[in-house]
Parts: structure tokens; C-alpha cells; sequence
């Protein structure tokens, strides 16, 4: 099966074309239809845009590295890979892993290290842990809202996605409620926390969270005080061996920076379309029941994370075509959620798609999104309480335009997929 990419599509810049970034839905079906597993021209990345086949590469971590997961093609391996055998590009692969950017990250982090480092986890991912902070969650939904509602509306995002994404992975971390608010107010201002024009995600940010984290943590080691930031503290390897200070704050602030990334581009998503349809508002009204299948099909609908990268150690046949060793990967969720083979009629939005749960919108595998239940139960307190505390929620005609003429602005990076700014009108009677 051939691996190149057809006709039209010959001269796509793929990690910069705006059709891309504004509705790149045509564009990835179009490719898929020509082969679930095709290379495109600008930078020789193989692009898996079918369900089956992103769940082989994601679900085979022997065959292939996540050592490139953030960058992808940019800035490439730090030495060539072309034409090497397997055991030459697995071994450059671990020799060379720490010069490529964000491989201090969990998602960078192949097994054993990644099994082990994501094990610190554990004590924190807990049920009773996840209870306790559900209750928070829904109590931070109404306080949030109630001056956005009240206010008649504004922009969603920075009022209420970004405040109730900060806050809630704050609260799940244990970080003291003293110190929250300028948590936030150091963070907010960035809708995307770290992204850039190009796709590739900035460290800044989280300089600042591995600071923040380094001085709660030291802390705890030396007063532990019986709370969650406690728990992290004195969490072991699996092996019984303690880890470095700098390995629980990488932990930490990658949850923080993940979990604020994903449900905010969730919770704008799942408020666009709300807003866009008068008639599946009145319905989630009256059978608030099917709120969590509304989650789930915006999941799918809008994956919040497009796709991530991965780097074959091995030379290895996906979806008929031999990807060599050496070879950038991209795995795209977004048009995997929309294959035809897994979901019927996928470019539609549907209520009461019996499968929606079978999206892959938080990954798969080794490396799927340890937040996922937060987010899942951040969009439902969200969604549930705009629609209790509202009769009618709109999208502002002022800044995006009337019906048949929307204006929308989009995250311009081929990593996530969401909006800058959904600008909103809410009615309460």
C-alpha cells in the first residue's frame, strides 16, 4: 500500500496550513480515505488518522518511543536516523533522548522510567481522592457561574473554562487554599499554557509550576502535615526507592499543566455547541441523565488533543504500510474519532451515539490522560449547572457573527484542537 499522499494534497503543509487549524476535518478525511497511514510531503511524517491504526502504534511502546511525543517533527532528532537498522536508532534513541525538549516530561518518558514515574501517581489518583475533589468541583461550578450568569454572559473561557481547570487540578494536588489565587492570577492569562504559533509547547510556564511545586514538597518532606501535597511527598518508586524532589514536582506539574490544557479546550467545545443548539439545551434540561453521553460525543466531535508524536524504534507495518525505523509518527486523535470504520455518520453530532464512549480523545494506552475523570466530571458540573441556572444560552452575534456567518478563532497549533475566545449570551427567565 502506498504511504504518500495523493494528488491534491501532494503540497499540504501539514503542520502549518490554516485550513488546518480553522476546520481540518475535509482535509483529514480526505487522507484517511486515501490510507489510514500516509506520509506528508513537509517534514516526512507518517500521519495515522484511522482508529484501528492509532490504536496499534499508541499500544505498542516496544516498536515505538514517546521520547518525541510533545515536538514531534520540530526540531527533529538531534542526529540522522534515515536508513539505520533497529538496534542503531534504538540505541541513539536512549543516547540522545534528555537533548530533545520536554523529555524531563512524563509523556516523554518510555517504560521502565515512565511506569515508575507515573506510579507516584497513585497515591494521588485514588477513588476517595477523586471523590473528595468531585464535591469541590461541584461547589467551584456554582461559585464560578454565579457572577458569569448573573452578568448576563461574556467570555467563557477566561471567566469561568480556565478558573474552573486551574482550580480543581489545584485542589486534586492538595496546594494550599491561601495560595490559589495567585496560582491563578500567574496563570490565567495564558489560555494555552505554553503553546506557540508553531505547535510546540513553551517550558516557561512550567518553570514556574516545578518552583512553586520544588517549595511545597521540600516542605512536606521535612513537616509533613497529613495532607495530599504529604502523600506526594513521601511517595516511593515501585522498587521502595525515594524519589528525587524534582521527580514528584515534574509529576505534579504536568498533571497541572495537562489537566488545565484538556478541559479547557473540553469545556469551550461542549459550550459552543450547546449555544449553537437551542433544542439539545432544552433536551439536556430535561434529561440532565444525558449529560455524561454529551461529554462523551464532544469528546469524540472535538478531540481536545489532537494528536501526539512517536518516534519506531523498529521497523513495524501499521495499517499495511512498513513505517521504518527512525520514522516521526504523528497519531491523530481528532481524525480517528471521526472514522467512518468505528462511528456511523461521525461528521455528525449525535446525543445518543451508543458508542461515543469509545472515542480516544484522552489517548490510549500507557500514556492516556491520567485526568481524564477530572475533565469528565469538571464539563458535567459545568454543563449540568449553565443549564440549571439559565433558560437560554447563546452565542454572542456581536463577536462571532450571525447564523451562516460565525467567526471563530482557533489554537494555532496542530497539537490541540479548541478555541481562543467563545463569546456567550445567557438568558435566565
Amino acid at each position: 500500500m502506498t504511504s504518500q499522499l495523493p494528488g491534491v494534497l501532494d503540497d499540504l503543509d501539514f503542520f502549518h496550513d490554516s485550513r488546518l487549524v480553522a476546520d481540518p476535518y475535509p482535509i483529514l478525511e480526505r487522507m484517511r480515505s486515501a490510507g489510514p497511514v500516509l506520509r506528508e510531503p513537509t517534514h516526512g511524517v507518517m500521519v495515522v488518522t484511522g482508529y484501528d491504526e492509532v490504536l496499534a502504534v499508541v499500544g505498542d511502546h516496544d516498536a515505538f518511543s514517546s521520547c518525541n511525543t510533545v515536538t514531534g517533527p520540530v526540531p527533529g532528532f538531534p542526529v540522522p536516523l534515515d536508513g539505520l537498522g533497529d538496534a542503531q536508532v534504538g540505541a541513539l534513541i536512549e543516547a540522545h533522548r534528555d537533548e530533545l525538549p520536554f523529555s524531563d516530561q512524563l509523556p516523554s518518558f518510555d517504560p521502565p522510567t515512565h511506569t515508575a514515574h507515573r506510579s507516584l501517581l497513585a497515591r494521588l489518583i485514588t477513588p476517595k481522592r477523586l471523590k473528595e475533589n468531585e464535591e469541590y468541583i461541584w461547589r467551584l461550578a456554582d461559585q464560578v457561574l454565579a457572577p458569569y450568569v448573573a452578568g448576563g454572559g461574556g467570555e467563557f473561557i477566561r471567566a469561568v473554562g480556565t478558573p474552573v481547570a486551574l482550580l480543581v487540578v489545584a485542589d486534586l494536588l492538595g496546594v494550599p487554599e491561601e495560595d490559589r489565587p495567585e496560582l491563578t492570577e500567574r496563570l490565567i492569562g495564558d489560555v494555552s499554557l505554553g503553546s506557540t504559533e508553531d505547535g510546540v509547547m513553551e517550558h516557561a510556564p512550567l518553570e514556574f509550576l516545578y518552583a512553586r511545586f520544588a517549595d511545597y514538597i521540600e516542605d512536606r518532606r521535612r513537616n509533613p502535615r497529613g495532607d495530599v501535597m504529604t502523600e506526594m511527598a513521601q511517595a516511593h518508586f515501585p522498587d521502595g526507592s525515594i524519589p528525587e524532589v524534582i521527580d514528584v514536582v515534574r509529576v505534579a506539574a504536568n498533571l497541572f499543566s495537562a489537566g488545565q490544557e484538556t478541559t479547557v479546550r473540553l469545556l469551550s467545545s461542549a459550550l459552543k455547541i450547546l449555544a449553537e443548539d437551542a433544542g439539545l439545551q432544552a433536551q439536556l434540561r430535561r434529561e440532565p441523565d444525558l449529560i455524561a453521553n454529551f461529554v462523551e460525543e464532544t469528546l469524540r466531535f472535538e478531540s481536545p488533543i489532537r494528536g501526539d508524536f512517536r518516534l519506531a524504534r523498529t521497523t513495524t507495518t501499521v495499517g499495511g504500510v512498513e513505517i521504518p525505523a527512525g520514522t516521526t509518527v504523528m497519531v491523530h486523535y481528532g481524525a480517528a474519532n471521526r472514522d467512518p470504520r468505528q462511528f456511523d455518520n461521525p461528521d455528525t453530532f449525535d446525543l445518543n451515539r451508543h458508542n461515543a464512549r469509545r472515542h480516544i480523545g484522552f489517548g490510549r494506552g500507557i500514556h492516556s490522560c491520567i485526568g481524564a475523570p477530572l475533565a469528565r466530571a469538571e464539563a458535567k458540573a459545568v454543563i449540568q449547572r449553565i443549564l440549571l441556572g439559565t433558560s437560554a444560552i447563546e452565542i454572542d452575534e456581536t463577536r462571532h457573527g450571525g447564523p451562516g456567518h460565525r467567526r471563530y478563532d482557533y489554537v494555532p497549533t496542530y497539537i490541540l484542537r479548541g478555541l481562543t475566545d467563545l463569546h456567550l449570551t445567557v438568558a435566565t427567565s
